[in-house]
């Protein structure tokens, strides 16, 4: 519970500091994105903070290519 406080503490910092000078630009698409990416960096963050599996991405690579591996693999002997 500490860590997921802690962490939310130094997004709000981060908030604090970044999204000012991104509203007085008016630069509203890269706001859009930051929020995004902070708000997965928090989750993910948060998540490890509870000692919870993160899937790694290169797993679902390996579902999906795996099939066509087989298939390459089988025509090449």
């Amino acid at each position: 519970m500490i860590k997921s406080i802690g962490i939310l503490l130094i997004a709000a910092a981060i908030l604090w500091i970044e999204v000012p000078p991104l509203l007085e630009k008016k630069y509203k698409k890269e706001l859009l994105v930051f929020s995004i990416l902070l708000a997965i960096g928090v989750g993910l963050s948060i998540t490890l903070g509870f000692e919870k599996p993160i899937p790694n991405p290169l797993d679902l690579l390996t579902i999906i290519f795996k099939p066509l591996d087989d298939v390459i693999s089988h025509l090449l002997k």
